[in-house]
């Protein structure tokens, strides 16, 4: 007899949001699930792509649907909650045509969370578990700096509060550690259980620096900081590259994975202007490359601009033994501070950055006797095999 399927659905493919997908489908593949991902159609080329149909497994399918464009004006279509709601209840309804659907993954909610109080579940009566990861109307109640907005707060926490009592339903993850404790003070024994996922980063060890430097061409005496991720004027590599133009002593840049135009016409720019010369990688970089990165370097950049959620780089930076250099706010900051990470940043001006750089270079990483207990509590469960675990267990 054919089994029901878990469907997951990931429109977007963009920076860590293919890895939800590939650890989601590995959860499944693990707790015996045969599984069926659907994105859009521009996503054809994507390496996960790809990588699923080349490996052709009758277990792990994956499906190409697009949004259906509108045939009207009308005042859902200018909602971008509406928008997504929309798109996820097509690709549930095309699939479930010729596919039984047990149970449906989100990889990240936020799509079209705050529209469930208003139009219910996309899914049917199917359960489904969704992935939140840009909630913060709660952060200036747990003591989390981010903008303060009683209004849109207050009108997210109701919003929340009534989402989570959505049909089907089943869990709520969130990579805030701070939110489930929310959630037990503030909403219904008839909600979903809203529960901690940890943020992973792929599990791997650090190498030895100087094989590492060698294997990427870095000089052996310099100091190297790096910049790693989706590469955007988000992530404060603007002010960053000021800053060192403008140090004595500066570090070395690295800036590995994949820009934005923005972003690349800014680096195309400036480049010259930094000494020493940086290392630019302007790809996406393999686990091998990325390991090599985070072994060589002597501190790692996460002075992220109007980001309040949680970072998978922070992690990597906490496994590798790196000190970082952070925001002060949203989870980056409650972390940082939480588990004396590394220096952090009050603002993105050249003083302040230069300060921090000094700081990590000279100061850090402290001695294990005088890092604070929360700091392995919190941040070692932070790995791959608990991430698949904690959603195996959601989805018996």
């Amino acid at each position: 007899m054919e089994q029901d399927y878990v469907l997951i659905v990931e429109p977007n493919l963009t920076g860590h949001r293919w890895r939800y997908v590939e650890w989601s489908m590995q959860a499944c593949a693990q707790a015996g699930y045969p599984c069926l991902f659907v994105t859009e159609c521009a996503n054809e080329d994507h390496r996960l792509a790809r990588q699923i149909r080349a490996a052709n497994l009758p277990d792990q399918q994956i499906a190409f649907v697009d949004p259906k464009e509108p045939r009207r004006k009308h005042i859902g279509n200018s909602n971008q909650y509406a928008r997504f709601h929309r798109y996820f209840k097509r690709a549930y309804s095309i699939v479930r045509r010729s596919q039984a659907i047990r149970l449906v993954i989100v990889p990240y909610v936020d799509y079209f969370f705050y529209a469930l109080p208003f139009l219910g579940s996309p899914f049917g009566a199917t359960p489904w578990i969704g992935i939140t990861m840009r909630a913060t109307f709660h952060h200036h109640q747990v003591g989390i700096k981010a903008p303060d907005r009683p209004l849109v707060n207050g009108i997210k926490a109701l919003l929340f509060r009534r989402a989570i009592r959505s049909a089907g339903l089943r869990t709520l993850l969130t990579i805030d550690p701070t939110l489930p404790e929310w959630a037990a003070q503030h909403t219904s024994r008839r909600s979903a259980n809203v529960t901690y996922l940890a943020d992973p980063f792929p599990d791997e060890h650090a190498e030895d620096p100087r094989l590492a430097r060698e294997r990427l061409g870095l000089d052996p005496h310099q100091r190297y900081l790096l910049v790693y991720g989706a590469i955007t004027e988000r992530k404060g590599i603007y002010e960053l590259v000021h800053a060192l133009t403008r140090l004595e002593h500066a570090p070395a840049l690295i800036v590995a994975g994949e820009q934005d135009a923005g972003t690349r016409h800014f680096m195309r720019n400036h480049v010259r202007s930094l000494a020493p010369a940086p290392l630019v990688l302007d790809s996406f970089i393999s686990n091998e490359v990325e390991r090599d990165l985070f072994s060589a370097c002597d501190a790692v950049w996460l002075g992220y601009k109007g980001h309040y959620g949680m970072s998978g780089v922070l992690v990597q930076a906490y496994r590798f033994g790196k000190p970082v250099i952070a925001t002060e706010d949203g989870l980056i900051g409650w972390f940082s501070r939480r588990c004396a990470l590394g220096p952090i940043l009050g603002d993105l001006s050249t003083a302040s950055i230069g300060k921090a750089i000094s700081e990590a270079m000279t100061s850090w990483p402290h001695a294990p006797d005088t890092v604070p207990a929360a700091r392995d509590e919190l941040l070692s469960r932070h790995t791959l095999g608990q991430f698949k675990e904690t959603l195996m267990q959601q989805m018996v």
